[in-house]
């Protein structure tokens, strides 16, 4: 719940917003780089109004029918810091889907093993070709936030691939 309290905290500490709007860029940023899931957003957003940390006020604007705003109290935003803090200090070790592969690899025949590890090189490859695109996109210019995602994101695979052909070096 902190990551998507932090979420949720973090899209209305950058200005209010209405419920569908919160959905689609949390869906953005998280179909983006996160590893978190919202199925819904109403209810953690009921339970963030509970504790105080934010408001929610109806709007209607011309023909459209009525909509309900959200906006982060102060004790909101003195929340959010506080997980974002807690959370840029927080070394919880990630967990890469390849450590449990390699945890079992001598399972395969090394024909195999070398096949798959290549495969997996390559598709790491094609993600790391599409994430320096995207970097040097104008669409990205603009969003230091997401460049720096991209960036860590981009070393991360950069490292795993290194890690890679020195494996298949010694398989």
């Amino acid at each position: 719940m902190i990551e998507q309290e932090l979420i949720l905290l973090g899209l209305l500490r950058q200005s209010p917003k209405h419920g569908y709007e919160i959905k689609i860029k949390a869906r953005q940023i998280l179909s983006s780089f996160a590893g978190v899931q919202l199925k819904s957003i109403y209810y953690p957003l009921r339970i963030l109004e509970k504790k105080g940390l934010l408001t929610k006020c109806a709007d209607k604007s011309g023909s459209r029918p009525k909509r309900f705003v959200y906006c982060l109290t102060q004790k909101g935003k003195e929340r959010f810091e506080i997980l974002l803090n807690k959370n840029l200090l927080d070394f919880t070790r990630p967990q890469f889907t390849l450590d449990l592969s390699l945890y079992f690899l001598n399972f395969l025949k090394p024909v195999l093993a070398r096949r798959r590890l290549k495969k997996r090189l390559e598709i790491l490859e094609k993600i790391s070709g599409g994430i320096e695109k995207m970097l040097n996109s104008k669409e990205l210019k603009g969003s230091l936030a997401i460049s720096r995602i991209m960036e860590h994101n981009l070393c991360l695979l950069r490292a795993e691939s290194s890690f890679l052909s020195s494996l298949l070096k010694k398989i």
